[in-house]
């Protein structure tokens, strides 16, 4: 055995003896009981950087530790390919998107074999190859037959610099997501999923995902937004159609003094169709459209509206009020339509005041410092119910159910329940992505592809112009087709699929990655599903992970999975940040970022220190759900306690016997050195199984170490020194594969450290025979007493109170409580 570590040596062969034993496939077995593990896979942009590596390593762990515990352990990896990253660098380098994306495959896949991490690679996939999207476009299929998608013309968020649509989810304070501009509205025919046929499975259903963390599902239920409220209809004088709003404050409709749409209400057009209001209102709908979402409804813009010359009749009171149109008010949530009460809504009540309309109170707060009759600003309606006819003088609160079923006894509302959730918008007007596999034809309409000619391909034969419409366009062989079901002459679909399909379903596809006969066989999925632990960043909370609790709900009602919810357990993992120097020469901390110049790659860690530094590291740094803090010196430390292991292995072959098996206790240090054994092995299993505290786990290996430097400074049992020396290798595997199967067969133990069975602790040698507890006087330390390792609450009380310092600290006092907690500490609160 080689005195030095070199880690370079011993990371590339055992790289190598893992993947040519395929040391990590797994199939079923009906006799091992599964367990499977899965990070979110990346976008292959080409590097790997600190955060994938903190993510895949925390996954790692949890996989050995599995499989080590006896579980048949499914851990795969794969790309989430498709995306709009691979066009530009088309329309920028002339480089086509196949060739950049699977370019940076390989590179990726080079980088993950290099961290030791231990995938399953039979399984690999991708989402931009053919063999997944073709399963794809079988799903999106299946959905269509069973009424969860369809096609619509509506106005969609548009990116200007992106030259795509986006999902609601995908626009941030008005901005686009990915390049941060200003997203603007466009009318467009696009497809959509009905999710919204799922909000209140994907709301009650987060009951049930008890290892979830609560701020995500906090995250999902703000995104759902079930709102308990009423619809009230309003006739159109002179117009035959009605208005229906919803509100969750039905108490106030005697307030209504007028009627808002948003600007894109379908029938405004029609309403002012030839009138003296049509030129003025036109206009304005053209300007709203130009309009960021976030401007419209900022609360600090001045607001602004036109009146259409209609009015609504309030169905209670009977009174006529003027409609307006009004940027505040949207389409996408809602029905397009409010009912302005000005009195108790500050929106309202500044747009009543800028257009002279009525302000009306309808709820009495009793409140001195309001003036009914000369409101300054709106109030909230809280208290009793005033102008509101038979409903005077009922607290507000029982009014609401009140007038809710009076105005479903007379048949204008009714209660309801509003979710802000709305359809998934799956189309985007690029090319590198799934197609969406339906046809038009003029005597058919919008049919789908026939299944057997599945996949519908990706042309080749596209300019890449950076324009709005999608590149698949300039195809010459792709869009000219024919019906499936009557033969003639049709066209195909251009647009492809928002990304965030593929990855909606990918953790099934792994299950049966190979399957070219179909999307996954169903008793495969049945035996691996659910996922038990699902890993990546809380960034994720809302889109991927709704999307896809959406995917499997509809593919379990269509028969195909068994179970409801993807991830049984989620854990969301901090972000990797590093301090830089601004411009200002302050130092600040922040996600690495290359446009900040505090980036670390993993390729100069590996290079320097090797895989098994930069994964120590990455896991004792910092607890897995927190913020980790970059530190140069953290990584030398890391690398210096590997070099320590090391020296620890190489000592003890050339100093001690090696003695496999049981060992005897033979006196006091003995005693301490198994103690510590023991307590450590508890330690590791309890943070990795129960708590993924990994860096509290590699603190305990630590100071099992420390304490077995201090053992053999005596007489050494070399049974009980070679239990402590297999035990720490077998306990540090999930962490430090490679250094840890090196040791493991330079010592000369059997087969692979990887296959060992993971160590149990003796309950007997946790216990001591003496142990040292702290006595405290009103909260304060004050004495260090020894008591003997078995004794009782009552047990330690007498001890502290014959404690002669004790005594004197208490004479004399009043002892108001006495809190024990055994083995740890007494603390004596005491008055006078």
């Amino acid at each position: 055995m080689n005195d030095r570590y070199n880690f370079k040596d011993i990371e590339s062969k055992w790289q190598k003896v893992w993947e040519e034993n395929k040391t990590f496939k797994v199939t079923e077995d009906p006799d091992k009981e599964k367990y499977y593990v899965l990070e979110m896979f990346p976008y292959p942009s080409g590097k790997l950087h600190m955060g994938h590596v903190r993510n895949y390593s925390i996954g790692d762990v949890i996989a050995r530790f599995r499989t080590m515990n006896g579980y048949n352990v499914l851990h795969p990896m794969g790309y989430d390919a498709f995306g709009l990253p691979a066009e530009n660098a088309a329309i920028q380098h002339k480089v086509e998107p196949a060739e950049w994306t699977w370019g940076n495959i390989a590179e990726m896949n080079r980088q993950l074999r290099q961290l030791g991490l231990s995938y399953d690679w039979d399984r690999e996939v991708a989402t931009a190859h053919p063999s997944y999207y073709k399963w794809m476009q079988w799903i999106f299929i299946q959905f269509f037959k069973a009424g969860l998608a369809y096609k619509k013309e509506s106005q969609v968020n548009w990116c200007p610099s992106c030259q795509t649509v986006l999902a609601n989810e995908q626009v941030v304070d008005g901005c686009c997501e990915r390049c941060g501009t200003l997203v603007g509205k466009k009318n467009l025919s696009q497809w959509y999923f009905k999710i919204t046929d799922y909000a209140e499975r994907l709301l009650s259903n987060l009951d049930r995902l008890e290892g979830w963390p609560n701020k995500v599902k906090i995250m999902q239920r703000n995104w759902i937004g079930k709102s308990y409220g009423a619809e009230a209809t309003f006739d159109i004088q002179d117009y035959d159609e009605k208005l229906t709003v919803f509100t969750t404050r039905i108490d106030t409709i005697y307030g209504t003094t007028f009627m808002v749409l948003a600007p894109e209400y379908p029938s405004v057009p029609d309403m002012v169709k030839g009138t003296e209001y049509e030129a003025e209102t036109l206009a304005y709908i053209e300007r709203c459209a130009r309009m960021s979402e976030i401007d419209r409804t900022s609360t600090t813009n001045e607001k602004t509206g036109v009146f259409i010359g209609k009015y609504a009749v309030n169905p209670f009171t009977g009174k006529t009020m003027p409609i307006f149109i009004s940027d505040y008010v949207l389409m996408g949530y809602g029905t397009g339509a409010v009912m302005g009460v000005p009195a108790h809504d500050q929106r309202d009540f500044e747009f009543a005041r800028k257009y002279n309309l009525e302000i009306v109170p309808v709820i009495d707060p009793e409140d001195p410092e309001i003036d009914l009759n000369n409101l300054q600003e709106a109030f909230a309606a809280e208290g009793k119910v005033i102008n509101s006819g038979e409903f005077n003088g009922m607290d507000n609160k029982e009014a609401i159910d009140k007038i809710a079923e009076v105005a479903e006894e007379r048949g204008i509302g009714r209660k309801t329940i509003n979710y802000r959730l709305r359809d998934w918008l799956i189309s985007r007007q690029r090319y590198w992505g799934t197609p969406i596999p339906m046809i038009y034809c003029d005597s058919c309409g919008w049919v789908p592809e026939k299944e057997e000619n599945l996949p519908v391909m990706l042309p080749t034969d596209v300019e890449f112009t950076g324009k709005g419409e999608s590149p698949i366009v300039t195809s010459k062989t792709f869009v000219d087709t024919v019906c499936p079901v009557c033969g003639k002459p049709a066209k195909r679909e251009v647009d492809t699929m928002d990304t965030f399909l593929d990855s909606s379903w990918y953790e099934l596809r792994y299950c049966d990655a190979r399957n070219d006969e179909e999307v996954f066989s169903k008793d495969k999925v049945d035996y691996w599903m659910n996922v038990d632990q699902y890993i990546g960043g809380v960034e994720h909370a809302i889109m991927h992970l709704m999307y896809a609790r959406f995917f499997q709900m509809a593919l379990y009602d269509l028969g195909l999975v068994k179970d409801e919810e993807p991830f049984e357990n989620l854990l969301t993992q901090g972000m990797v940040i590093k301090g830089y120097e601004d411009s200002n020469g302050q130092y600040i901390k922040a996600k690495m970022s290359k446009s900040l110049g505090n980036v670390v790659g993993p390729a100069e860690i590996i290079e320097k220190y090797g895989a098994d530094t930069a994964r120590l590291f990455i896991l004792f740094a910092a607890p897995p759900e927190r913020e980790l803090d970059w530190s140069d010196e953290g990584v030398e430390g890391s690398f210096r306690f590997l070099n320590r292991i090391w020296r620890l292995a190489y000592e003890f072959l050339e100093k001690y016997e090696n003695i496999p098996g049981s060992y005897e206790i033979r006196n006091d240090a003995d005693k301490k050195l198994a103690y510590t054994l023991n307590y450590t092995i508890k330690k590791v299993t309890e943070d990795i199984r129960d708590r993924f505290n990994f860096n509290t786990a590699i603190s305990a290996v630590m100071e099992l170490i420390n304490e077995m430097y201090r053992y053999k400074e005596g007489e050494v049992n070399d049974a009980l020194y070679s239990t402590c020396v297999r035990t720490i290798l077998v306990l540090l595997a999930p962490f430090v594969p490679h250094i840890t199967e090196e040791l493991w067969q330079e010592l000369g133990y059997e087969g692979y450290v990887y296959d060992q069975k993971w160590p149990t602790w003796n309950e007997e040698e946790l216990k001591k025979d003496e142990i040292e507890i702290v006595v405290q006087i009103n909260g304060k330390n004050k004495e260090k007493i020894n008591i003997p390792g078995e004794s009782t609450r009552e047990d330690m009380l007498k001890i502290a109170e014959e404690n002669e310092i004790i005594k004197g600290l208490t004479e004399g006092k009043n002892v108001v409580k006495v809190i024990a907690v055994p083995g740890r500490l007494i603390n004596i609160v005491v008055k006078g």
